[in-house]
């Protein structure tokens, strides 16, 4: 790793620490996208602007990076159907768990939540167990 890998990664790092401690110290909620994301498809309520800001603003931050540094997203070694088979089993595994990776791993484990670390933790361990059955199945790349 150079040291301008080491310095993105860092700089956004803080920036996800910062707006997750911005959006509990001013709006008093947690940066979990499953459960905002989640709030913005039941029945509108006096939330949904502040959830459709913080949505729009992860897909703009996305586009503008797709804009700036195309580079940095390649082709996916997926179909579209695997893509959206394994985006519904995370979604359905984040209303399971209540709560998804950034909601258990960021904010949880932050506010030292047994709970969100052991639930860090299965994803952690699942995922490292999906890239290594995948690994072992798919054949080495």
């Amino acid at each position: 790793m150079d040291l301008s890998t080491a310095a993105a990664a860092l700089t956004g790092g803080v920036l996800i620490g910062v707006a997750a401690s911005l959006l509990l110290l001013l709006n008093g909620r947690l940066a979990g996208v499953g459960g905002i994301v989640a709030g913005l498809l039941q029945r509108p309520t006096g939330e949904w602007g502040w959830r459709a800001a913080f949505v729009g603003g992860l897909l703009a931050g996305g586009m503008l990076m797709a804009l700036l540094s195309p580079s940095a997203f390649g082709p996916s070694p997926a179909s579209t159907t695997v893509l959206v088979v394994a985006g519904a089993a995370v979604g359905l595994g984040a209303r399971l768990g209540r709560g998804c990776t950034s909601g258990h791993g960021i904010c949880g484990i932050s506010r030292l939540s047994k709970r969100a670390t052991v639930a860090t933790m299965t994803f952690m361990f699942t995922g490292a167990l999906v890239v290594a059955l995948m690994g072992v199945l798919g054949g080495a790349r």
